[in-house]
């Protein structure tokens, strides 16, 4: 234990700086805060710093993604009424943010006039040009335009001012949700030490988050009473916030985003002080033996002899491990779906057959709570390698509030002489689908219409990057 405590602290010693001659390294490869713009300022950049500028440029190898509702099509009926039924991908290199979000069914098509369009919001985490156009337009100004109206503004994919001070070393957090939940939870970014900046940093976007209303669409993070997932809850409860009804059931939904932020934070990795940088970008050395840190952002078990090896001595072990967890959480994920799914079912037989909401408030808000608990776990990346304790637990309540939601609503529908109910096929992707309305194929074709027609004519070619 002693050994591997002492080859920890070697190895965070380079990541984070622990030596004047590490902090030189940590703050050169990490303070380049122009050079990755996609712009003619590269290639002066990429001469002066050619390893971190060629790592970071080899995100456009991270070209795999799955097509999540292929996959777990009961997805589409837990978020029916809403656009995550339409397209949900798991993400891929930096260097597609922009054209995944520009092409996704989820952001649509320009609104008809007259009508409101996505939010600009849904630009926020994906450019540098986000936070350039919220101080010029204002937060709410910003968010209140269409995402399609400031498509011809991007100009950058994701780069160092999304996460350094322009043309300095400093860490920064441009984004203003992150700067104001950083600040309300007690951990403002400017009070933090390197590593917990670094963390921050990743922290602004891979994140839970959600638009509020009241503020024009503004992008805000949950934690007034804290970051974890009860905490959250409460706050959408005491404030009665949904995103959308569910039309199936009538439940009032929320949805959570990606929060690899506040699973890591309450993590033993946390505890350890081992961040987002420390697995994912780790120290390398380049042909002259110069150190620097590898800007492609990737999976830590690659590079196990540079990240893990501080604390686990066996890469097969770890290997083993997270595969254990991964399938362990797999398996509760999908038996809470197959559960969220007939509550939702039985809860619209329920209303069919003459149910009011005294009847079946618990029922409802039940399934509220344990869809909220189910997706605080599913729609964080890597959950199985960050926090598979925290995702168990999740999973494990969802599963114990469904189940309730349907033990009450099997009451309800026995008193109102129910004795059958209809459950979808979701056997497939385009059975889910049919059973929500959705018309994928006239959807994409709409939306190939706007990229041929607009998107390819106007807009910055990083836009169509992997799509060509």
């Amino acid at each position: 234990m002693n050994k591997q405590l002492a080859l920890f602290k070697q190895h965070n010693s380079k990541v984070l700086g622990m030596t004047k001659k590490c902090v030189a390294s940590f703050v050169a490869v990490l303070g380049l805060a122009s050079c990755f713009a996609a712009s003619a300022k590269t290639d002066i950049n990429q001469t002066k710093f050619p390893d971190q500028y060629k790592t970071w440029a080899e995100t456009e190898e991270q070209t795999e993604r799955e097509d999540m509702l292929a996959s777990y099509p009961a997805n589409i009926i837990l978020w029916a009424g809403s656009s995550f039924a339409k397209e949900y991908h798991s993400p891929r290199g930096h260097q597609f943010a922009v054209a995944d979000v520009t092409h996704t069914l989820r952001t649509g098509v320009p609104p008809k006039e007259g009508e409101k369009g996505t939010s600009a919001s849904c630009w926020t985490c994906k450019t540098p040009d986000a936070p350039r156009l919220i101080k010029e337009m204002g937060f709410e100004g910003y968010s209140a335009s269409n995402f399609t109206d400031l498509g011809t503004e991007i100009n950058s994919v994701v780069y160092c001012t999304d996460c350094h001070v322009d043309g300095s070393a400093e860490l920064a957090l441009p984004r203003p949700h992150a700067q104001n939940a950083m600040s309300k939870t007690g951990i403002p970014f400017e009070k933090q030490d390197a590593s917990m900046q670094g963390a921050q940093v990743c922290g602004q976007c891979h994140v839970t988050y959600y638009f509020q209303p009241e503020k024009s669409n503004v992008v805000n993070m949950p934690w007034i009473f804290g970051s974890d997932t009860d905490n959250i809850l409460k706050y959408y409860d005491t404030r009665r916030f949904y995103e959308w009804i569910h039309p199936i059931s009538k439940t009032p939904i929320l949805k959570a985003r990606h929060p690899e932020f506040e699973h890591w934070s309450r993590s033993k990795h946390a505890e350890a002080n081992v961040t987002c940088i420390t697995c994912h970008m780790p120290v390398e050395e380049n042909a002259k033996g110069e150190e620097f840190t590898n800007h492609k952002v990737d999976k830590a078990l690659p590079h196990f002899d540079k990240t893990c090896i501080a604390c686990h001595e066996s890469k097969e072990a770890i290997t083993a491990q997270l595969d254990a967890d991964k399938h362990e959480i797999e398996a509760m994920a999908r038996e809470v779906e197959g559960l969220l799914v007939k509550a939702h079912y039985e809860a619209k037989a329920a209303w069919d057959a003459g149910a009011n909401w005294e009847q079946m408030n618990s029922a409802i808000m039940s399934i509220r709570h344990g869809q909220w608990h189910w997706d605080f776990a599913m729609a964080s990346h890597g959950l199985y390698a960050h926090n598979p304790d925290e995702g168990r637990m999740l999973l494990s309540r969802a599963t114990s509030q469904a189940k309730m939601a349907r033990a009450v609503l099997a009451q309800v529908l026995a008193g109102l002489k129910v004795d059958k109910v209809e459950y979808p096929d979701i056997s497939s992707k385009e059975s889910a689908h049919a059973a929500v309305g959705i018309n994928e194929a006239k959807l994409s074709e709409a939306k190939q219409m706007f990229i041929k027609d607009e998107v390819e004519k106007h807009w910055n070619p990083i836009a169509v990057r992997g799509y060509q």
